[in-house]
């Protein structure tokens, strides 16, 4: 673990958490090293963990390259290489807590973001890779409903491709359904992580504003997220919902020092890491200091602030059409998962 850096101090003087936002086998030690209690990965960052250690990994990806599979099944396979070889580092956390931490995502097929049946296959499928892993889904309509009945059936989840309050809230509604099922039959349920992409939704509304001229500052769109977060946050502990928050896509410092001291997970990548053991950072909670208001009257001249920020902005049949769930699927789909079907 880090020592004495303001990481070390957020983990030992905290509620706050982390996981490693990387599954390349370099990074990884060095997240390991430094604290984390979980690994965040998708189909971009999977496909960087294959290419940087094919030779680390090659036992297992040149038999699978060997095989000429199906696009969609290599992807898988390669994917499986990534997630397993990583969840195996996990594991002594995750025997260590009696399974409340030490898990690692495995994302299905983002193509597939809209298919129930294939999204559920593809999820009992993942699930037995290895005991430690949170199946990721998108937080769409179809998402969602596949995760009530994976926690249902005890597969524990990550909902990702989720930027907003209303997102978070059906997540966290949904969560406690499949608790309710689960039990009604004997079923130990699985756990809940619901993300908040904090970083990808400041992208998304920088370019709105700029495209519609609109009249914010950089520093009120360095607020959205966090106003998003924080509403988020307030709610959670408010309607005691079991599911946990976990803020992934930092994009500066901001995003961690602002929600220092809650009760969530923050998914870190290497290159943020490395500002958080070598900075000196002011070292206060600040989960509960409120995002100006006049930022957010400024913000909300932009609908699709309104649309992240308020609890009813938008219903789950609206959340597919979300601009940024548009743009990150795109990003998932186009440099990741068609990157590992088309592997050589």
């Amino acid at each position: 673990m880090a020592n004495n850096t303001y990481l070390d101090w957020v983990l030992t003087k905290t509620s706050t958490k982390w996981w490693h936002d990387s599954a390349e086998a370099a990074e990884l030690q060095l997240g390991l090293q430094r604290g984390c209690a979980g690994v965040t990965t998708n189909p971009f960052l999977s496909n960087i963990a294959i290419v940087k250690n094919r030779e680390l990994w090659a036992s297992a990806i040149e038999p699978v390259l060997a095989q000429k599979l199906a696009p969609e099944v290599k992807a898988e396979a390669l994917m499986h290489i990534a997630v397993t070889r990583t969840a195996e580092n996990l594991l002594p956390e995750f025997e260590a807590t009696k399974g409340e931490s030490g898990f690692v995502c495995a994302q299905v097929n983002p193509l597939r973001a809209g298919d129930r049946d294939c999204m559920l296959t593809m999820a009992r499928r993942f699930n037995n890779w290895a005991p430690n892993i949170a199946v990721k889904l998108p937080a769409t309509s179809a998402g969602i409903d596949v995760l009530e009945d994976c926690i249902a059936e005890g597969i524990s989840i990550t909902c990702t491709v989720s930027f907003t309050v209303p997102q978070v809230i059906a997540i966290a509604e949904r969560h406690r359904a499949g608790i309710a099922r689960a039990k009604a039959n004997g079923i130990v349920p699985g756990k809940c992580f619901a993300v908040i992409m904090i970083g990808r939704l400041d992208d998304f509304l920088r370019e709105v504003a700029h495209d519609n001229q609109v009249a914010v500052s950089e520093s009120d769109i360095r607020q959205a997220g966090l106003a998003v977060t924080k509403r988020a946050y307030t709610m959670y502990r408010e309607r005691g919902y079991e599911a946990v928050l976990l803020v992934a896509a930092l994009r500066g410092d901001y995003h961690l020092t602002e929600l220092a001291g809650a009760d969530l997970i923050m998914s870190i990548a290497p290159a943020f890491q490395e500002i958080f053991v070598t900075k000196d950072l002011v070292r206060e909670e600040r989960i509960d200091q409120p995002v100006p208001e006049d930022a957010i009257e400024r913000l909300r001249q932009m609908p699709e602030f309104v649309r992240a920020y308020e609890p009813d902005g938008m219903s789950p049949a609206e959340f597919m059409a979300f601009g940024a769930t548009q743009r990150t699927l795109s990003q998932f789909c186009e440099v990741g998962w068609k990157l590992m079907e088309s592997y050589r």
